[in-house]
């Protein structure tokens, strides 16, 4: 287990003091793959280098496995951050050593033998999917490939936390698949507690059980994946996932949808529907129940780990009495509704 207790951290600069995080307070449960997301600035790494102490925090602790780093001598801070892995955005590979020598190097810087080397570090390649390219040197392999090194190089010390660092940012979006697929597969094989800090909602989508939105240092949102997205309650959430659910209604229809409200027609409605609710008739169920007109304006459907999503904006048309009593009932089925007073 992770905790992070009223955690923060302050820079001297130029014009005084810079806060980079403010009072966090995160549970991260062993097993667990732990998203962190903002945008640019929010304090992400710098949250993340709190986790091995890389950046110690100016107040607040840091509890791994039981141990409290932030009260560790540099002895056995040392001692605990071999049970704490790291991958990073740029690899930091060596490119004098082969990949096999990458991954070995903190083995090497450990003491530990070749044949004790060899025994770690062959299956590491194994699971990375590298074998066949152990003895190439990083200007010989991908991008793709050097982050797969950069894994196994984090793994080789047998660690029970992994921190990913923006570990996908420099990759393709058919290679970030590949390789959120991977730490997956580690999380669940080696009981591996991940956790990815990202600006990418998309990375959250597709890997993190949970998630913590960060903005200018401080945690505004926390929950489950599929909560966040059915729900998100602060302005900076709102705008991240507009990366991966439109949101945002094309110019002309949203000038037209805006004008009829402004006259008192209708009302603007965001559903969002999860699990059985995606792919049962709700909307005809409440068109016939309660005589309204639905306009579908825009709308998806999705996957978000392993669950059915979906999302739809819709202007619904009608006695407005029983646009309150249609809105009570949708809820009733397990649909999050949302009514806009204005055009997003």
């Amino acid at each position: 287990m992770i905790e992070i207790r009223n955690v923060s951290q302050r820079f001297a600069g130029p014009q005084g003091w810079i806060e980079a995080l403010h009072n966090v307070n995160l549970t991260i449960p062993p097993g667990e793959v732990f998203g962190i997301i903002g945008r640019s600035g929010a304090g992400k790494s710098t949250l993340v280098r709190t986790i091995n102490l890389l950046t110690r925090p100016t107040e607040g602790d840091i509890v791994v496995n039981g141990r409290t780093l932030t009260s560790l001598s540099s002895a056995n801070l040392r001692e605990a951050r071999r049970e704490i892995g790291m991958i990073f955005q740029h690899f930091n590979l060596l490119s004098s050593r082969t990949v096999f020598d990458n991954v070995a190097l903190p083995l090497e810087l450990a003491g530990m033998k070749r044949p004790q080397i060899e025994e770690t570090v062959l299956p590491l390649l194994e699971l990375v999917g590298l074998a066949a390219q152990k003895d190439r040197y990083p200007s010989q392999i991908s991008g793709g490939q050097k982050q797969r090194v950069g894994i196994a190089r984090a793994l080789a010390s047998k660690p029970k936390v992994l921190l990913s660092d923006e570990a996908t940012s420099a990759l393709d979006p058919e290679t970030t698949r590949a390789i959120l697929d991977l730490l997956r597969k580690i999380n669940r094989e080696l009981n591996l507690t991940v956790v990815m800090i990202t600006h990418q909602m998309e990375v959250i989508k597709q890997v993190c059980d949970r998630v913590a939105v960060l903005d200018a240092g401080r945690v505004v949102e926390t929950g489950p994946v599929i909560d966040v997205f059915l729900q998100p309650r602060h302005e900076v959430t709102r705008a991240l996932l507009g990366d991966v659910i439109a949101q945002e209604l094309p110019p002309a229809l949203k000038a037209r949808v805006a004008e009829r409200l402004a006259k008192g027609n209708g009302h603007l409605l965001r559903l969002a529907f999860t699990g059985t609710g995606v792919d049962q008739p709700v909307l005809s169920e409440t068109i016939r129940r309660f005589e309204l007109d639905f306009n579908i304006l825009h709308g998806q459907i999705d996957e978000i780990q392993g669950q059915a999503f979906g999302s739809l904006a819709v202007l619904a048309g009608g006695d407005p009495v029983k646009v309150v009593q249609a809105i009570a009932w949708l809820r009733e089925q397990g649909v999050v509704v949302e009514e806009l007073s204005h055009v997003e």
